[in-house]
């Protein structure tokens, strides 16, 4: 994220909370897709992200005034809000996270889609399968692109700790692929 970027989330902030309807709408559009995706690695659900992504951006218009630029990007506050709704989530229902497939894009393709869902799926349930504090650090980090910094604002806590958990979150990942590729393996 550049300079600019930065600034300009700061300009589309203050103009929401100053009542104008198309900042919301500007920075909804800019950082929806971010949020959406960070909750929907987090879950796993397509329809829990869904109603992250909309609880975040109800918490920005109610209680935006407590975004601190000295303290991270904005980008950093909202997905520290995303963070703890899908946490709260998490524990509220364990049970509840599904991925939704998509159609396949032709018949003559099936089976090398088939293979990449199926390998995307393992992936990703591989990466739901970590415990939260890794897992918020590799979907940040490695899925969001997002900085040291960002993760360590989004996530309230020392940029050496982001780093820590990272290393281990991806030796943790890599375990449990290698794990579920040896299964497949023997399974075929």
């Amino acid at each position: 994220m550049t300079e600019d970027d930065h600034q300009d989330d700061n300009t589309l902030l203050q103009g929401m909370l100053a009542g104008d309807e198309e900042s919301f709408a500007a920075l909804y559009v800019r950082r929806q897709g971010a949020v959406y995706r960070f909750a929907l690695h987090m879950t796993g659900s397509a329809a829990l992200a869904e109603d992250v992504t909309q609880e975040v951006f109800l918490a920005l218009l109610n209680s935006g005034r407590r975004y601190n630029p000295t303290r991270g990007t904005l980008a950093s506050f909202l997905y520290g809000i995303a963070r703890n709704f899908v946490l709260r989530k998490l524990e509220r229902d364990r049970s509840e996270s599904q991925a939704v497939a998509e159609e396949p894009a032709c018949e003559e393709d099936l089976l090398d889609d088939l293979t990449r869902r199926e390998t995307i799926e393992r992936v990703r349930r591989a990466v739901i399968s970590l415990p939260p504090s890794y897992r918020e650090v590799i979907v940040l980090c490695d899925l969001e692109n997002a900085s040291y910094e960002e993760a360590a604002a989004a996530l309230d806590c020392p940029i050496g700790t982001v780093r820590s958990r990272l290393s281990r979150g991806r030796v943790m990942l890599a375990q449990k692929l290698e794990k579920v590729w040896c299964a497949a393996r023997s399974v075929s």
